[in-house]
């Protein structure tokens, strides 16, 4: 084996050991234990995303090393001012020019001449929840990421921002969407390091006076949750079984807690079509030990017409990634029209099931094309191939706080999503859902502060 060979293995196995040891103390100095978090990194390690992110550090490193070895070996065979002619040309010289582009390149797209007014007038200063639910009914939820021991500021300014309800979401994992069951803990019966931070959360949003949404996720290193995909009854039955053990988990921590509102699932499309009688069931079960309201996050597309359940439960719940548009930098009037025919399908099955619906889930990003597919995640990278446009954010939460915030059958809207540690140096290139430090958050904080009369 050559010594460049020897190299380039060493390397390649020091980074994978770096990467767990890395990943496994950063995860469980959140809500993990030190071996959830080790058995997490290997679940996550055979991710696509995963690999491609850690062979381009890899294959970075190598040149890296490469370029070392080389000029290590230049200075000591040539002149000091070859070295150095070198070192520029060919090292220093590549990596500025590259840097330089890169940063010119997010300029580009993030640079947008949007004059928006802040509103000041409309943000709640006074420090405490302004408690409109109790006048009007409507949840002003938001769905928020990144809590840690000391809240106080973070929940200051969701309070700010008129919210006066909040999702906390924790997740369920399995690997795609042909894994057979979900991951269960070692004792389902217990409470787990990582619930007692979401118990220790919602008692502390409860302290400050703001309401809750437990709504658990299941999430996937690969795949979409509601397209799981299994190959006969014994496998439905069996993955059914481990999520009814993981969100009764859920439910003795909401029933302990008194949250105001439970989650019975999200986005669980072929689940809701191949077992409805499971779903009784777990709604039986879930009721016999918290009494508080229920409701169930179904997709906008094809699955909210399909749940038989909605009788049962407290709230229609949609996730509201409705397409509004065709083109990119809509105005606000265009936005408005693409909310037209489907509030007449949401009308339709208020009606036919008696309930109110409540937007579990709405949100758009910062983007050109944001009202075009709103459901559409960007990529670490989009910031190179996205236009940013906190201008089509804002507008698009104008079109629903105007179209949709004053229906009489709406309960409520929860915006995604709030990452309490985003820092506001962030928001001039943030492409992404949040929109804090954004027009977007002001337009909702006006939105939120509104109390709609009743008749």
């Amino acid at each position: 084996m050559g010594r460049r060979t020897k190299h380039f293995l060493v390397l390649y196995a020091v980074l994978w050991c770096l990467s767990f040891v890395i990943i496994t103390i950063l995860l469980s100095r959140g809500d993990r234990s030190f071996t959830d978090s080790a058995l997490f990194f290997f679940d996550i390690a055979g991710n696509k995303n995963f690999l491609i992110g850690f062979h381009v550090i890899f294959l970075l490193s190598y040149l890296l090393l490469l370029a070392f070895q080389y000029f290590i070996k230049l200075y000591r065979s040539k002149s000091k001012s070859v070295f150095f002619r070198q070192l520029g040309y060919r090292f220093i010289l590549p990596i500025l020019i590259t840097f330089l582009g890169f940063k010119t390149l997010i300029y580009a797209n993030s640079y947008e001449w949007h004059d928006y007014q802040w509103d000041n007038s409309v943000m709640n200063t006074k420090g405490i929840v302004n408690n409109l639910h109790k006048a009007d009914k409507k949840q002003r939820g938001m769905s928020v990421f990144g809590w840690s021991d000391d809240n106080n500021a973070a929940i200051n300014g969701l309070i700010k921002a008129n919210v006066e309800w909040v999702a906390v979401i924790p997740f369920l994992y399995q690997e795609d969407e042909t894994t057979k069951r979900i991951n269960i803990p070692d004792d389902p019966y217990s409470f787990t390091k990582r619930d007692s931070s979401f118990i220790k959360t919602i008692h502390t949003l409860h302290k400050n006076g703001l309401k809750v949404h437990l709504k658990p996720h299941l999430w996937m290193s690969s795949g979409w949750r509601s397209n799981i995909t299994l190959d006969n009854t014994k496998e439905w039955d069996d993955w059914f079984e481990s999520y009814r053990v993981n969100m009764m988990r859920y439910a003795r921590i909401a029933a302990l807690t008194k949250t105001e509102l439970f989650c019975i699932g999200t986005e669980l499309r072929t689940s809701i079509k191949k077992k409805p009688k499971k779903w009784n069931a777990l709604i039986d079960a879930i009721k016999e030990i918290y009494k508080g309201e229920l409701t169930y996050a179904a997709n906008w597309y094809d699955e909210y017409e399909h749940v038989g359940f909605w009788d049962r439960l407290d709230y229609i719940g949609i996730q509201a990634y409705f397409p509004l548009t065709k083109t990119e930098n809509p105005d606000l009037e265009t936005i408005e029209k693409g909310w037209d025919n489907h509030l007449l399908a949401l009308k339709g099955v208020h009606e036919k099931y008696k309930k109110p619906i409540l937007f579990t889930e709405v949100g758009y990003k910062s983007e050109s094309n944001a009202t075009i597919k709103p459901w559409e995640w960007g990529s670490d990278f989009s910031i190179l191939t996205k236009k940013k446009s906190d201008r089509t954010q804002q507008l698009a939460y104008e079109a629903l706080f105007n179209k949709c915030w004053n229906q009489p059958w709406l309960a409520g809207i929860y915006i995604w999503e709030w990452n309490v540690r985003t820092v506001e140096e962030s928001a001039a290139t943030d492409l992404n859902f949040s929109p804090r430090f954004k027009p977007a958050e002001n337009v909702i904080a006006k939105g939120f502060g509104n109390a709609v009369k009743r008749p």
